[in-house]
């Protein structure tokens, strides 16, 4: 018996570019909390980027990078209390905790898992 998912309003879908969300993160044995707010497609960064550019992967990678602080600092804004990551301290932390923020905040569950067919 499949249970019957709830459908989403286009109002619930734009108030989530104003909803600050909230995780927790396991990382090394301790616990990191991180919040984001969506982007609207007027926030999202933009890049000149040729997909045959030599430098095309790095170029994506910027703007993902670009992408995930931009969706933390919106949210920092709104909710400053929570903060925890900023701008100034992602340069710092370890490449492991970078990939697993990332996938949190993109709602990619576990990366290393196949969805069974």
């Amino acid at each position: 018996m499949t249970k019957k998912m709830e459908t989403w309003t286009i109002e619930e879908l734009i108030s989530l570019t104003e909803t600050v969300q909230n995780s927790e993160i396991e990382f090394n044995g301790k616990v990191l909390p991180i919040q984001w707010c969506e982007l609207a497609e007027a926030e999202e960064p933009k890049l000149d980027i040729n997909p045959n550019d030599e430098d095309a992967s790095e170029k994506y990678q910027d703007l993902a990078k670009q992408r995930i602080l931009g969706m933390i600092e919106k949210a920092n804004g709104k909710n400053p209390d929570g903060i925890s990551i900023t701008a100034d301290s992602w340069i710092a932390l370890p490449m492991t905790l970078k990939y697993t923020v990332m996938n949190a905040v993109m709602g990619v569950d576990n990366p290393n898992v196949q969805p069974e067919a």
